[in-house]
């Protein structure tokens, strides 16, 4: 039986019984700024007309539409930055293998300037 504090005791909260929130990324986010665009959507419209039912429609057009903008935004930016570190560390695996090696591009450089001079 895991105690508090052991790894792999965590409680995580699945939204719906699929969304595991903690574990995904950008979906806290996302649920979170959907549920805010909700909520003033809903109540910015109810205090417009004063009208209930169609408030609560215009809220939950405003959560799905804001969960999901948000959520593809995220995403987008996750994955930008997920190929810029893998670019890097393709770079810096190539700089450790070719460092003072003949197969060096630096080194090419280096020699070709000094035998210019």
């Amino acid at each position: 039986m895991a105690r508090e504090g052991e790894p792999g005791s965590e409680k995580t909260f699945k939204l719906l019984g699929i969304l595991d929130v903690q574990n995904i990324p950008c979906s806290r986010e996302s649920i979170l700024y959907g549920s805010l665009g909700s909520l003033a959507v809903g109540l910015g419209h109810f205090l417009a007309t004063s009208r209930v039912r169609r408030s609560f429609d215009f809220g939950m057009g405003g959560f799905v539409l804001t969960t999901l903008g948000c959520w593809i935004y995220c995403r987008y930016n996750h994955a930008k930055l997920r190929i810029q570190q893998r670019i890097i560390q393709e770079g810096m695996r190539n700089k450790i293998l070719y460092e003072s090696s003949d197969f060096d591009p630096e080194r090419k450089q280096n020699s070709n300037v000094e035998s210019n001079s």
